[in-house]
């Protein structure tokens, strides 16, 4: 029987030994160490590293490529210089054109989901109207959902709740949330009270920016934990940041949260990049403002790491690069045995892909015909160099080779 597509000769993180990949019906049909088969296409992987595609969990696409500068590098500032470009430069169409850019290089990078914050504070709701657009027009290409995200706080003015919420009857996918900037600590507990029983009454999922700050006090990652558990929503609820953690007391956070949270099924997202920026600025000695990676995935957790932000007012750097993310991770987290940087990919790939309930990822058999070959041999070889990715294959096609799109649909 002929299949659609052969890939020959590669190395996957799965497999110990090269194998072949056969794809049919833009499924994996067959995984082995030699299929003898004729294809209508067969890619010569020459042992190069066979992986499945990237997975960013944490994302801005309203705000990417911006290039508004943030002269202090914090994320008060970043806050602010983004409700300025809201009030004088946003549009449909910038945020429409500035995304698809961007989702244009961030495919070419491997990338073929994306989870996508959008700020629902703008009375207009531009950026959803922008983003559940291209989300319709790059389906073929990337996989993107968005999260509806009360930026200046759910209590920041009286409308935000409907915003929200008319957001989610736009077509944005997961309710999220950010309890530490509500103008009260009662009111960042009460939000996640009112965020909490939105997503059970629509069956959706949740993503909260959660404690994303230097203050040792902003707990409210408890809060979401106990509301997880009791609600039976566990594997639902992503908790992003919690950059708090790395000031909290020691104790506290091994013996209690850590505990809890993973009693609770919560999912968390950290982002080194952009949280080791900005975090640390007003505390002697300077700490690292990243939760405890190792530590939340020696406790069962699923991890996931993402880039937050590409030259926006938090970020003026970025390339859509996940191994630069997995690899800052590595350094920040203590993640440097072999096993340990295998995991670190998995931050990148699998565990992001869990926490986005992706279906039918990976390279078994039955998956989605969805993979990136890059120049390495192995997942520790690819961290090193940042690997370039060579061929970028989408539901069993090959779209792009050696760096270049193709036209066609072979």
């Amino acid at each position: 029987m002929m299949v659609d597509l052969l890939v020959r000769n590669v190395h996957t993180p799965y497999h110990s030994d090269p194998v072949d990949i056969a794809v049919n019906n833009t499924r994996v049909e067959q995984v082995a160490s030699r299929i003898e088969t004729p294809a209508r296409r067969t890619v010569e992987g020459q042992r190069r590293l066979a992986i499945p595609p990237f997975v960013d969990a944490h994302f801005h696409l309203d705000s990417v490529l911006t290039r508004v500068p943030n002269l202090s590098g914090t994320l008060r500032e970043g806050i602010d210089n983004w409700a300025r470009y809201k009030q004088d430069n946003l549009s449909v169409e910038d945020v429409y054109d500035r995304a698809r850019r961007y989702c244009e290089h961030a495919f070419a990078m491997g990338i073929q989901a994306i989870r996508s914050h959008v700020d629902v504070c703008d009375p207009q709701l531009r950026g959803a109207e922008a983003l559940t657009r291209l989300k319709r027009d790059i389906a073929d290409r990337i996989d993107i959902q968005l999260v509806a995200f009360p930026q200046d706080g759910f209590f920041s003015a009286p409308q935000v709740r409907q915003q929200l919420l008319k957001a989610l009857d736009m077509g944005v996918d997961v309710v999220g949330g950010i309890p530490h900037n509500e103008p009260m600590y009662q009111q960042g507990t009460e939000s996640l009270h009112e965020l909490m029983q939105i997503a059970a009454e629509r069956g959706l999922l949740v993503d909260i920016h959660c404690d994303e700050s230097d203050d040792p006090n902003s707990r409210h990652v408890e809060t979401l934990a106990a509301l997880t558990a009791r609600s039976g929503m566990g594997g639902r609820v992503t908790a992003s940041h919690i950059t708090a953690t790395a000031v909290m007391d020691a104790y506290y956070v091994s013996r209690k949260l850590i505990p809890m949270m993973a009693g609770a099924g919560i999912n968390v997202i950290c982002n080194p990049l952009i949280n080791i920026h900005l975090g640390g600025h007003f505390s002697y000695p300077k700490h690292r403002a990243m939760a405890p990676i190792r530590e939340l995935l020696a406790a069962g957790l699923t991890v996931g790491c993402a880039q937050d932000c590409n030259e926006d007012p938090w970020y003026p750097l970025g390339n859509a690069d996940m191994l630069e993310v997995a690899r800052m991770g590595a350094h920040i987290g203590h993640m440097m045995g072999l096993d340990a940087l295998r995991t670190m990919f998995d931050t990148v790939t699998t565990l992001p892909a869990t926490i986005m309930q992706l279906p039918d990822y990976g390279l078994e058999p039955g998956c989605r015909a969805n993979l990136v070959l890059v120049g390495a041999e192995s997942v520790i070889d690819a961290l090193r160099i940042s690997a370039p990715r060579e061929v970028v294959i989408r539901h069993g096609h090959v779209v792009i080779e050696s760096g270049a799109p193709r036209t066609d649909s072979a």
